[in-house]
């Protein structure tokens, strides 16, 4: 982890990373993964983020899976795959995923129903092969999708 980093870490408090997780109800607002079965660390994501002046309230933070953050970094869109058009990537404290995404008929997979939905799938990675594996031993043990 680079300093910067570190020390964004810690300029959020306990308090405040504890109430976006539990918000997000313990899982990646963008992939839906669930933070107890991830062999990955979770994070709080700034949705805008400070390199662009994104502030660190409530309403700017997500909580996120390491990948998906790692995947987004510091940016807000992309282009839709299908339109070819720039879009706005996911945006958790504005958007509602069902509006966005759906699952595929076995659960293993999000599939993109708006373009900004499509773009965040493409950006974000988030049918990337570890996951959908995870999500197909969870809908088997009936832990998945979470609610």
């Amino acid at each position: 982890m680079n300093w910067a980093l570190a020390l964004w870490h810690m300029s959020l408090t306990k308090k405040t990373k504890e109430a976006v997780a539990q918000r997000a109800g313990y899982c990646c607002e963008y992939c839906r993964s669930q933070e107890k079965f991830s062999p990955s660390r979770f994070s709080v994501d700034h949705i805008i983020p400070t390199a662009k002046l994104g502030e660190d309230d409530l309403a700017n933070l997500c909580y996120a899976c390491q990948a998906c953050n790692n995947h987004k970094y510091t940016n807000t869109a992309t282009t839709d795959p299908v339109t070819g058009e720039n879009t706005s990537l996911f945006n958790p404290r504005l958007h509602f995923w069902e509006e966005h995404f759906v699952w595929n008929e076995d659960k293993s997979e999000v599939i993109g129903i708006t373009p900004i939905g499509r773009a965040t799938i493409v950006k974000l990675k988030l049918n990337r092969s570890g996951v959908k594996n995870l999500r197909v031993a969870l809908k088997k043990l009936g832990l998945h999708p979470p609610e």
